[in-house]
């Protein structure tokens, strides 16, 4: 009887969870974009005409 009830709470609690995990990812990428269009905007702003990101070498 509670067998069943036991596994669909279970597959819910899985499912929240990798939903959360998803959200949690969206939500850093998310702030990462903003936080370089943001840093871009700045430079911009300044008056600068090279405000591309360069890259290091490897």
């Amino acid at each position: 009887m509670g067998g069943k009830d036991e596994g669909g709470g279970r597959g819910g609690a899985i499912a929240a969870l990798v939903f959360a995990a998803i959200m949690v990812g969206f939500g850093l990428w998310l702030a990462h974009s903003l936080t370089a269009a943001s840093k871009m905007q700045d430079c911009l702003m300044s008056g600068r005409t090279n405000c591309n990101v360069i890259a290091p070498e490897r």
